[in-house]
């Protein structure tokens, strides 16, 4: 009997006797013949680790979304399960335990599918071009999975905020050019272990300049002029970071995305590119 065919509880005790058995109301069939393809809970904030590249550890607030499949003959899933998983996990939740979370999941919902998204802040110590001081940028890091009997994909994604400087404003004032301050999103799948550091390092690379937290005049004064030698628009940020991507054999399929906030617009500016290297035909 499976845990969904037990429709029926009898090991409720009031007063050290049984109860009446509890009816498992999500367990009834259902008569619609619809299923549904991703329920479950969303934004629950749980403690994780994440292991830096220098060696070191964070410890930071995740918010959760868990999802399985339902199929068309059952009622509803069993909510609860989801934070009982998160419970047990307490003190193993990590970037490198999130794939057996995912596994776990879907045989505990007894689910042909899973999908669990993992939000959280990465902070990184940066120091100042010039001056060196150091600050702690915060950058918002992903990890989505999704899992079924035939595969388990897992993705990295990070939005790295950063400078870009418009060229054609450059190329058609005789002084100044408008910038904005970016956001580069980088969403990978990768053969072999990427850092998140890794991601952040490409993206600003390829930016009119990266951005600090905390910045001195000489400091001012280089990353302005830095984005001022450095034009791009979001088309060639994207494809720029394209580029390193393709050049990298660890990731085998990504989605680069670029956002300018505008400066003399009431809009942003916006591109994307996503390939599949596995499945290119040239």
């Amino acid at each position: 009997m499976t845990l969904r065919e037990c429709h029926w509880q009898t090991d409720i005790y009031m007063n050290g006797k049984p109860s009446h058995p509890i009816e498992d109301v999500q367990s009834r069939d259902d008569q619609r013949q619809i299923p549904i393809n991703k329920v479950g809970i969303k934004d629950i904030a749980h403690p994780v680790r994440v292991l830096e590249r220098s060696g070191g550890e964070q410890h930071t607030i995740a918010k959760f979304n868990m999802y399985v499949d339902l199929p068309h003959n059952f009622k509803g899933t069993h909510m609860s399960r989801f934070v009982e998983i998160l419970e047990e996990n307490d003190t193993e939740i990590s970037v490198k335990s999130f794939k057996s979370i995912l596994l776990e999941m879907r045989a505990r919902l007894e689910a042909k599918r899973g999908h669990i998204e993992m939000h959280f802040p990465f902070f990184v110590r940066k120091s100042a071009p010039v001056s060196g001081i150091q600050s702690l940028m915060d950058y918002q890091a992903t990890l989505i999975g999704d899992c079924s009997a035939q595969s388990c994909d897992i993705t990295t994604r990070v939005v790295v905020p950063v400078t870009s400087l418009c060229p054609c404003s450059k190329g058609i004032s005789e002084y100044g050019a408008h910038n904005q301050r970016s956001h580069i999103t980088v969403s990978v799948r990768t053969s072999r272990f990427v850092w998140i550091e890794d991601l952040i390092d490409l993206a600003e690379q390829e930016a009119s300049s990266e951005v600090f937290a905390i910045l001195k005049r000489p400091d001012e004064k280089y990353v302005t002029e830095r984005a001022y030698d450095n034009p791009k628009f979001v088309e060639d940020i994207v494809r720029d970071v394209a580029v390193q991507l393709n050049r990298d054999e660890r990731i085998i399929a990504y989605r680069v995305e670029a956002e300018n906030f505008e400066s003399i617009h009431n809009h942003s500016a916006y591109a994307l590119i996503e390939q599949d290297k596995e499945n290119t035909t040239t």
